[in-house]
């Protein structure tokens, strides 16, 4: 079926929105929200959950861990069979499996069962996430309607993830099952409505065969890679079982490229990493959510651990980052329209980094408005301009049969930038940890895991501007080739 807006991209501002599209936008945004919503909410939970089942730290870390096992390792699967089977089909029957594993969640007396639960909600996660993305570029004509509803959906994402802890923190007062189970109705109504508003889409048929041994060896891999690091910390990044995790991981990407390159059909088509813009949304995603993610579990662990906040005062002070993204959801696509995704992605790493190397004035009693509070704002503009920029730059110049393959690669990136400098920011910390815990001691130790974040940050920031320079090279050249031109045209002079 074609998409409901088939004008081309440079009339697409020109087109109106209809309350068919709103639904249908609406319906994926509430899919992305609960996909965001689900990793940041637990972790308020976990004490409750583990006081009640009687679950040891190690267990109740894989409740967290379960999760980004299932949602990482099986992106690059769940975007190419998007394409393959059907962007719709693969939405509705992957979101349904979340509601069904939410109310589970929320149901079960034992920490196996739980972690069985969170596995499967991060494994429909790897299907709902790429599928959704890519229903939207292909029925938002690339340009300003795509950028708009771009910017929407990708705020909606990181609204989902501020929130989470605010409702985790309301939410656990009354009962951590409450935690679990709140995303059970809310993806059953967005199932329902998905069933009436999403557009149907055909599945591809001249694809050349389904590349089984590239899902078999491209899951593998990612199953493996999130394996190795989330375990990392505890058996130690330098023991024989790491060192052979990561050897093995190595063999099977080495692999797995070798026969995405002979396959007729591939899970992954490597051609489309040519692009310079491809490869720096895809390490900047990497830094985005790695130093972001790294950001937000110190400074959790600060404001509990050492000020003694409760859950949800702590909470509420990451409440200005997230209310920021959501005012600015609607104006980030014409500011995109207006400088380009690769300035506003340099912009949004450039206060991420100022953000973060402020937050280092941190004491044992700040001043959370004139210490915190700064930090917060630039966090929270740097999310909202960074984050759809990347989603945009990502997608943009993709053929509609690959836009699930390039989602489900954006999202990888995402994921598996989160689990690596989680687990190294966690490294570090835990390598500088004092013998005796007195709060200087401890908040001492966890300087160095903020300069590490504010450090990849920094990384995304300088990626990015390579960019700029090129594009700056392009446009001299160009100009060059010009007035060189016009010189021939001008006839000589004696």
């Amino acid at each position: 079926m074609t998409s409901p807006l088939t004008a081309p991209a440079a009339a697409s501002s020109a087109v109106r929105w209809t309350p068919r599209l709103w639904g249908t936008l609406l319906v994926l945004c509430a899919a992305m929200f609960l996909d965001a919503l689900d990793v940041s909410m637990v972790g308020v939970a976990l004490p409750s959950i583990g006081s009640d089942l009687h679950l040891s730290t190690s267990t109740l870390q894989w409740i967290v861990s379960g999760y980004i096992l299932g949602y990482g390792g099986l992106l690059l699967l769940g975007g190419r069979t998007a394409d393959l089977l059907g962007r719709r089909q693969v939405f509705l029957v992957a979101l349904g499996v979340f509601a069904v594993a939410s109310l589970l969640g929320g149901l079960v007396d034992s920490g196996p069962l739980l972690i069985a639960s969170r596995f499967i909600k991060g494994l429909s996660a790897a299907f709902t996430a790429p599928a959704g993305l890519s229903i939207i570029t292909t029925t938002f004509p690339e340009g300003p309607l795509r950028n708009r509803a771009l910017s929407i959906y990708t705020t909606c994402a990181a609204t989902g993830f501020s929130m989470g802890l605010v409702l985790s923190g309301l939410l656990t007062e009354a009962s951590w099952r409450l935690t679990m189970l709140l995303p059970a109705p809310i993806a059953l109504i967005a199932l329902l409505a998905g069933l009436r508003l999403l557009p149907r889409s055909a599945r591809e048929r001249d694809h050349n065969g389904y590349d089984i041994p590239g899902a078999i060896l491209g899951t593998a891999s990612m199953l493996l890679l999130v394996f190795t690091v989330v375990e990392a910390p505890q058996v130690g990044w330098s023991s024989a079982r790491t060192l052979l995790s990561f050897l093995a991981v190595a063999v099977l990407l080495t692999v797995f490229v070798q026969v995405e390159r002979r396959s007729p059909g591939p899970l992954v088509r490597l051609g489309v990493l040519r692009s310079g813009n491809q490869i720096r949304a895809q390490l900047g995603a990497v830094a985005f959510f790695g130093s972001y993610v790294g950001f937000q579990f110190l400074t959790t662990l600060y404001m509990q651990s050492l000020l003694g906040w409760s859950a949800l005062h702590t909470a509420l002070a990451f409440l200005p980052a997230g209310a920021l993204v959501a005012i600015s959801s609607t104006k980030v696509g014409a500011i995109v329209d207006r400088f380009g995704t690769p300035r506003l992605i340099a912009a949004g790493f450039a206060f991420m980094v100022l953000g973060y190397a402020l937050f280092l004035r941190i004491d044992l009693s700040p001043g959370y408005a004139a210490v915190i509070l700064p930090s917060m704002l630039l966090i929270g503009a740097a999310c909202a301009l960074v984050f759809p920029s990347l989603n945009i730059q990502a997608t943009n110049g993709v053929d509609d049969h690959e836009q699930g393959m390039v989602s489900g690669l954006l999202n990888t990136s995402v994921q598996v930038g989160g689990a690596i400098f989680l687990a190294i920011v966690t490294a570090v910390v835990t390598a500088g940890a004092p013998a005796q815990a007195a709060p200087q001691a401890v908040l001492d130790s966890y300087r160095p895991g903020f300069v590490v974040v504010a450090g990849v940050a920094l990384a995304g920031l300088l990626i990015t501007l390579t960019g700029l320079r090129a594009k700056r090279a392009r446009q001299t050249v160009v100009i060059a080739r010009s007035t060189s031109l016009e010189a021939e045209r001008v006839p000589a002079r004696d």
